[in-house]
């Protein structure tokens, strides 16, 4: 089976779903719905390099783990919403 995101998973874990259950990953909508944000905010943290992808599914979807990816969320939050800060601040604390 070939991956149509050969692009984006390079140097990336290609994992099946029990795989990725073992390892306590999980895909956005499953991050976003626990910490209660919308998927797109973890799209954009993404792609400014906040939150760093652990592996792909098969499928292509993004995985996080699931513990690192929340503690990091709270951080940013808190650096966000309590400090002020920009993403580029944040960033450098990061």
């Amino acid at each position: 089976m070939k991956n149509k995101n050969k692009k984006y998973t390079a140097g990336l874990r290609i994992l099946s779903a029990k795989e990725a259950k073992k390892l306590a990953l999980a895909k956005i909508g499953e991050i976003a719905q626990e910490y209660r944000i919308l998927p797109s905010t973890i799209n954009f943290y993404t792609r400014e390099g906040l939150l760093p992808e652990d592996a792909r599914s098969i499928g292509g979807y993004r995985l996080y783990h699931r513990d690192r990816t929340l503690a990091k969320l709270a951080r940013i939050d808190e650096l966000q919403n309590v400090k002020r800060l920009s993403i580029q601040e944040i960033k450098k604390r990061l």
